[in-house]
């Protein structure tokens, strides 16, 4: 191979850089304010002592092959069980990551003569999944109930005669507003379709028990939802919920759970004992409530920045080379703020986006506002 070989991506990476979006790894450091770890659960004694007793008792650390094959171990099967009665869902499947549980659902249910009505803000994985299915898509300006059912009408009388499958996010990763859920499932029903609702960020937290945003719609069949284990669970992993038939069918046709290595089985122990903490430690959740409420307010009289109401809570700066300066400076000080930029964000709406988690206290909150406050003036000076 000759250096010319390597060129193009020299260039490339040039160009991302002009632009202000290039990237690299940055090692943790400072106050989390920017982790999902928002129950604080990462580094619980609880989950250190069951990740313990599960070696202890023998749970292999590999899974040894794919879950079709060797791979499939008790343990994937009782978090599997135990998750979908936590839920109240009718069977649950686990995967090694959110990203390959979003590419296997909307590359393998969604029939070619199926439609795909999507929130243009939902996660990449579901994009990589939607782009690799059989059935065609639309993307809907954010939160916006009468473009779904636009779509979906426009669909039926262009000649659709498949279902319509509506796809979300419960709580916006990096604007952490709400779907309307309710609204979306009266679509979803009047048109005979499914609701896929990605409860990503609001597992553990919302719902009652944690159980997500969904939760209140009362689970029905033609509801898919999907909850991480990496975020507010403190673990790895995701958990897809609905019918059996659904699971069942994934289980024969998305090729990257047929064809991937098995997660860990002691990680899958490690999330069981994680389900344990969210019923039996329920003050997790009043404490980092009473902390995002109190965040959100302190945004707003520090910089006049709309709350969003939830741990999620975006500073939009605009440009990308100022999000990444502020960010540093706050990074100096001692705040872990990471720089958010497109294609993660739209063109135009480089942000911090500030993470509340119970690994933070109000004292480090108000410092850190004041801290974005005074970097922001600077900014403009």
């Amino acid at each position: 191979m000759t250096s010319n070989s390597l060129a193009a991506y020299e260039r490339k990476l040039a160009g991302l850089d002009r632009k202000g979006r290039s990237r690299s790894l940055i090692a943790a450091s400072g106050i989390d304010f920017t982790s999902n770890d928002y129950l604080g659960l990462a580094q619980s004694p609880r989950l250190e002592a069951s990740l313990r007793d599960a070696l202890d008792r023998g749970v292999p650390v590999g899974a040894g092959g794919s879950r079709l094959l060797r791979g499939n171990h008790t343990e994937h099967e009782a978090l599997e069980s135990e998750a979908a009665a936590y839920f109240k869902a009718a069977r649950a499947l686990y995967f090694g990551s959110g990203y390959a549980a979003n590419v296997a659902l909307f590359s393998t249910l969604p029939k070619r003569d199926d439609i795909i009505v999507h929130d243009a803000l939902i996660h990449a994985s579901a994009h990589e999944g939607i782009a690799a299915s059989r059935a065609p898509s639309v993307a809907t300006m954010h939160n916006d109930i009468n473009a779904v059912a636009d779509a979906i009408q426009r669909w039926r009388r262009a000649g659709g005669t498949g279902r319509p499958w509506i796809a979300v996010e419960s709580l916006y990763s990096m604007d952490g507003d709400r779907a309307p859920l309710r609204e979306l499932m009266g679509i979803a029903n009047q048109h005979d379709g499914f609701l896929v609702v990605d409860e990503a960020h609001a597992t553990g937290f919302f719902g009652q028990g944690g159980r997500g945003l969904a939760d209140c719609l009362g689970h029905p069949e033609n509801c898919i939802t999907l909850h991480t284990c990496g975020k507010a669970l403190g673990v790895s992993g995701a958990l897809v919920m609905g019918p059996a038939i659904i699971c069942n069918f994934l289980i024969n046709r998305a090729r990257n759970f047929i064809y991937s290595t098995a997660p860990s089985p002691l990680v899958a122990a490690t999330v069981r004992e994680a389900l344990k903490i969210l019923a039996d430690e329920p003050e997790r959740r009043d404490r980092l409530a009473a902390l995002v409420t109190f965040a959100n307010e302190e945004m707003e009289a520090a910089i006049g920045t709309p709350p969003s109401g939830s741990q999620i809570l975006p500073v939009v700066v605009g440009d990308n080379r100022r999000a990444v300066r502020i960010a540093e400076r706050l990074r100096s000080d001692g705040f872990d703020v990471r720089p958010i930029r497109p294609p993660t964000v739209p063109e135009g709406t480089a942000r911090l986006r500030i993470s509340i988690t119970l690994n933070v206290d109000e004292a480090a909150i108000s410092r850190l506002f004041e801290r974005v406050a005074v970097s922001m003036l600077e900014e403009q000076g």
